[in-house]
């Protein structure tokens, strides 16, 4: 008749007594062994992740946005009307006529009655940049 080995002793038949392989503790007094409560720690990531990618997207769509605004104005300007090169690094004002039509100036809004759109700059890449100064 084969004897009944205590609940506390590790024993297997294939394997014998194997305590000291085994990757957990085995004895009475050791510590409980317990699946970590990640439940939080994930809702913290996730909602800090989800900040940082909100951030970024915003970054993202205000780069956007402004990139949109430079290409439209260099649109309007490049269509308008100007009878001189532009040098880079120079002032010009954007003005719309009396027929509607866009043209390019080197005379300030201040010096004349015309409907001024703007003031731009030239800058080295060719591209105007809305001058606010």
């Amino acid at each position: 008749m084969e004897s009944k080995k205590p609940d506390n002793v590790v024993f297997s038949e294939s394997e014998g007594y194997n305590a000291n392989v085994l990757t957990y503790s085995t004895n009475v007094g050791a510590p409980v062994i317990q699946i970590d409560d990640v439940v939080a720690w994930k809702r913290r990531g996730v909602t800090n992740v989800n900040k940082e990618f909100e951030e970024k997207f915003n970054e993202l769509k205000s780069q956007y946005e402004n990139l949109m605004q430079e290409y439209e104005w260099n649109q309007i300007i490049y269509n308008a009307k100007f009878t001189f090169e532009p040098v880079v690094g120079e002032i010009y004002h954007l003005y719309r006529n009396e027929n509607g039509a866009n043209f390019l100036s080197l005379i300030g809004p201040n010096e004349w009655n015309k409907e001024h759109i703007g003031t731009f700059k030239l800058n080295s890449e060719r591209k105007w940049i809305l001058w606010n100064q």
